[in-house]
């Protein structure tokens, strides 16, 4: 038997022997094809894999040798700049991608380019840059620059551009900037010794400092590698008293200006921009992407959080001869291409100076597609007012992670939003109930300067007491809206969205219980005429109060709206802001939540002194524009 059969098993043997060597020698190739492209010496040339937050070091001393670092991160999700999260990019490839260790929570999955995408993306001025580099302040965000511009040195000379918001807002940030300048650039001429050589015809660091306010002012002829001259210009930059910031058109002309040049001499240009402010020419920000994209320019932000789904933030300022404070606005957010949340309180514009958690849109949108990084600047503001300014500013990275802003376009932003009947109904209760000079300044109830003579009072009241219940109508109108798209929530992926949603509905049913509130106190006021608390104060506030007006018999019959009413509101207002507690704990919408319940709901008049020395000419001539 086994002689008839010996042949066949010879056959299958060297027919199996065959495959297997087949099979050995496709394995070989596939290594030696992984070697030649070498994804993990790609990755470590140009930016290290890392957690979103990155604690930067604060060390004062000078490097004493050229010790570098890699830089910021490599990514196409974070900060979902060109779609949500939701939407992943599969890895079907090299091993080699697996080193980076990723350790973020969120609901979606986190993806990395595969080779053919690193093919195309990774190089300076091409790599996706870092969306939120969190520092605590200045010197660790100018060793961070250190690490870049060194980074960039290793390959070929660089020229900086440092571009200087010269706003009065920024006056101690640059006097800090300016002692933390010798460090970095004692560093750097380290790196540019060891970088330079004899054969090349420019230094491989050279540096241009310039300002910007409404104009843009060069404090250097042209871009030197002398630190004193560096030194020099930086101390030379004053005030711009217009209190414009036109920061994008600053940028624009420093790549026009530079990059030409740069590019002819074989330098690399990089922009290094420090300011608090959005920047009023932000319209200009598509046009100044394309020209870093197309220079190859990376832009760098050293630069302050966005205000929460809110283009301003209120600063406290003195006037040294009277010594009256003013509350000056300043532009600071959002962190969105457009506002996410309420810009109305229930009875007027927001004055808050609360935290989004991230940058201002703009910023982080142009450094994330020119390869640049934004610097979240976590150091305290003492200047800063308004409510929630003093609150927590840094949120969990981990858990802000699924409520990252989408950096699209505008126009495709808005596009984006419009598919949806659910963000669109969001954004279209937004846009109704927008106190704001261009949509429905009406909304805006007054807040102080009530007159203490009753007949005056009972006439301002009259024309308080309209505009509310006006508002109280296009209140309700949006919380209709809101509730006709409820059952859409859930089918809603963003948890970005769901906040908004839920936020907005819990601030809709409060204000409407606080503005019948409101009607009470005026009409209480009015009833009881009372003496102010102090002999020499001269005018009525608006507050709030935890105790709520309970309504009289009359009131009751002409409203039918009693306290059981007004407590059932009240207690389902609270259902809601408990809800957006619960759901997105560790971020601003919980923050807000928790802060207008402790507001309370009822509202009430207190007197107070008001300086009339506020509206002497002399005094309000010297109140700067931020």
């Amino acid at each position: 038997m086994l002689g008839k059969s010996a042949p066949p098993i010879i056959i299958s043997i060297v027919v199996h022997a065959a495959l297997l060597g087949a099979m050995a020698f496709y394995k070989l190739q596939l290594n030696d094809e992984s070697d030649v492209v070498a994804v993990e010496t790609v990755i470590a040339d140009e930016r290290d894999q890392q957690e979103f937050e990155q604690e930067l070091t604060t060390d004062m001393n000078v490097s004493e040798n050229l010790s570098v670092q890699s830089g910021g991160m490599v990514t196409t999700n974070l900060g979902s700049a060109a779609a949500s999260p939701v939407a992943q990019t599969k890895i079907e490839a090299s091993e080699a991608l697996k080193d980076p260790e990723i350790n973020v929570t969120t609901i979606a999955d986190i993806s990395l380019p595969g080779l053919g995408e690193i093919a195309v993306d990774l190089g300076e001025g091409e790599v996706s840059g870092e969306v939120g580099a969190r520092v605590e302040g200045y010197g660790a965000a100018m060793h961070r620059i250190t690490l870049e511009l060194t980074r960039m040195m290793k390959k070929q000379p660089v020229m900086a551009v440092w571009l200087f918001d010269a706003s009065s807002s920024l006056a101690d940030d640059r006097e800090e900037i300016q002692n933390n300048f010798d460090k970095i650039y004692e560093e750097l001429d380290i790196a540019k010794k060891q970088a330079t050589s004899g054969k090349q015809r420019y230094a491989a660091l050279e540096t241009m400092i310039a300002s910007f306010g409404e104009k843009t002012y060069p404090h250097l002829k042209k871009p030197t590698g002398d630190l004193d001259e560096i030194r020099k210009a930086i101390g030379e930059i004053k005030e711009d008293p217009t209190g414009k910031e036109n920061m994008y058109t600053a940028i624009a002309g420093a790549i026009d200006q530079y990059s030409v040049g740069a590019k002819r001499s074989d330098r690399k240009l990089a922009i290094i921009v420090v300011t608090d402010e959005t920047g009023d020419d932000e319209a200009m920000l598509e046009e100044v992407i394309a020209k870093a994209e197309r220079a190859g320019s990376p832009v760098y932000f050293l630069s302050r959080e966005a205000i929460f789904g809110y283009p301003y933030a209120q600063v406290r300022w003195v006037d040294e001869e009277s010594k009256l404070p003013f509350w000056i606005r300043v532009d600071r957010g959002p962190e969105t291409a457009f506002p996410e949340c309420l810009q109305y309180d229930g009875f007027h514009r927001r004055w808050d100076s609360a935290s989004s958690g991230f940058g201002p849109y703009g910023q982080v949108r142009l450094a994330k597609r020119s390869g640049g990084i934004f610097f979240l600047l976590n150091s305290e503001e003492k200047n800063m007012t308004g409510a929630l300014a003093q609150t927590q500013r840094k949120f969990d990275d981990l858990a802000m992670k699924e409520y990252e802003p989408l950096l699209l376009s505008r126009r495709d932003y808005e596009a984006s939003r419009n598919k949806s009947e659910f963000r669109k109904t969001i954004w279209q209760v937004i846009v109704a109930l927008n106190p704001h000079a261009g949509y429905d300044p009406q909304l805006n109830i007054r807040h102080d300067h009530y007159p203490m003579d009753i007949a005056e009072f009972k006439a301002e009241g009259k024309i308080q007491f309209d505009k509310v219940v006006r508002a109280m109508a296009k209140v309700q109108e949006g919380v209709n809206r809101l509730e006709k798209v409820k059952s859409l929530r859930e089918e809603e992926r963003e948890p970005r969205w769901r906040a908004a949603y839920d936020l907005a509905y819990a601030q809709l049913l409060c204000y409407r219980v606080r503005q019948f509130q409101y009607l009470l106190a005026l009409d209480k006021h009015v009833k009881e005429n009372p003496k102010p608390k102090d002999p020499k104060d001269n005018e009525w506030i608006k507050a709030y109060t935890k105790n709520m007006l309970p309504p009289d018999e009359q009131q009751v019959k002409a409203t039918k709206v009693d306290m059981e009413e007004l407590e059932k509101q009240k207690a389902l207002a609270f259902k809601m802001y408990d809800l957006v507690i619960k759901e997105h704990p560790g971020t601003p919408w919980a923050q807000r939540a928790q802060a207008e319940k402790s507001w309370g709901f009822g509202v009430k008049f207190e007197s107070r002194y008001w300086s009339p020395r506020y509206d002497d000419p002399k005094v309000q001539a010297r109140v700067p524009k931020f």
